[in-house]
Parts: C-alpha cells; structure tokens; sequence
C-alpha cells in the first residue's frame, strides 16, 4: 500500500515520550481505551511497533503515562485561593476533562499511579484544603468526598443508554408504557422531564457539599 503525505509526515517527526502518549489519548478517545495496542499505536504514528519500546516500557506504562497526561489537564487553582472556590473549580475542571476522555474516569481510579501530572494535581487539591483550615483528617474526608462525587456523577453520565438531551423524547417514549395509577409519582417525574427538558446538573451536588464541607470545617 503506497504511504500517504500524511504518513510520510508523521514519519518524519522525532518520536518522544510525550508524542507516544499524547497518540495514545487520541486513539482512545476516537475507538475506545479497548482498542488500544502497541501495533495501532505504532501504526498512527507511522513507525514500527517495536519502536514504542525506545519511550515506553510497555502496554502498562503507556495506560499509566495518558492516565497522567489527562489529569495533568485538570486545573486546580494556585495557592492563595479560598478553599471552597478551589475545590468548585477543582471539580468542574476534572467533570470535563473526564467527560472530554470518556474512558480516563475508570482508568484513573483503577490504577496506581504517582506520575508528576498526579501528584501536582493531588499536593494542589490537598495543598488549597490545608490551607483553607482542614486538618490532615478532614482534608482527606472531604477529598474523598468530593471525589465521590465527581466520579459517580460524572461515570453516570458517561454511561446513560441515551443522550442527555434525547431526555424529553425518551420520556415520551416510554410514559404510555406506565400506569399512573398504579405508579403516580413515577409518572409525574417523567412528565416533568418530558415538558421541561430538566437534565441533572453536576454543580447541584457539589455546591451542597462545599456547603456541608464549610459547615463541618466552621464548626471546628
């Protein structure tokens, strides 16, 4: 098969170890963190499998590496920032970075990783917690919370069996199959979805545990 301009280019750029990840990323975000292999990896970037090798160890290295990568693009803010806004913005940030990657949500709690995107990422969080008063126990509480949070809000979502906004005309859909009289409130939630187009909001819940957060941390 005669190379492509687009081949030959590609060829021609110095592999690094970013490069590698950042192809990485890509693939995963176009077909899915599965389908990701050292040979498609090699392929995209126009160069023999075996060539990986030379910036990464291996298959694991690279999960671990993009793992990094992506939560390096989540932005904490610096120190001198009230807490509360820190960690609304923390969460916001990572919401989307998370739903911009779909399947980083998984890979990220699923495996240990202390590369330098990460562990920035954690003395920031941790780092705006402290100083805003929490003890080293109540950082890490209200961290796990928030984080409790991110994560189930933000994997629901990635994993509805239908669009967000397909909400209404799935409620349509699926009203005349409900009793009302046998489940009234079942069907006034999915008329209210129906007419109104209400989708959940991922800051609702948040801003009730910052609050609950203040709350606790005021109270000593």
């Amino acid at each position: 098969m005669p190379k492509t301009p687009r081949a030959d280019a590609a060829r021609r750029i110095p592999l690094s170890r970013e490069r590698v990840l950042r192809a990485a990323v890509a693939l995963a975000d176009r077909d899915g963190i599965e389908s990701l292999t050292m040979r498609g990896l090699g392929r995209a970037l126009g160069v023999e499998a075996m060539s990986l090798y030379n910036h990464v160890h291996s298959k694991d290295d690279i999960l671990d590496g993009i793992v990094d990568l992506i939560v390096g693009d989540i932005h904490v803010p610096p120190t001198g920032t009230p807490w509360k806004a820190a960690m609304r913005a923390r969460a916001v940030s990572a919401h989307d970075v998370l739903l911009a990657h779909p399947w980083a949500a998984m890979l990220l709690m699923s495996r240990y990783n202390i590369g330098p995107g990460m562990t920035r990422y954690l003395d920031a969080t941790l780092g705006r917690l402290r100083e805003g008063g929490f003890s080293i126990e109540h950082a890490l509480d209200a961290w796990n919370t928030l984080d409790s949070h991110l994560y189930g809000f933000t994997l629901q979502e990635l994993n509805l069996p239908f669009d967000a906004d397909d909400a209404p005309r799935v409620s349509a859909e699926v009203l005349p199959q409900i009793s009302l009289d046998e489940f009234p409130h079942v069907t006034e939630v999915i008329s209210h979805v129906m007419t109104s187009g209400r989708r959940e909001e991922f800051t609702l819940g948040l801003d009730l545990i910052l609050d609950g957060l203040e709350r606790a941390l005021n109270r000593g």
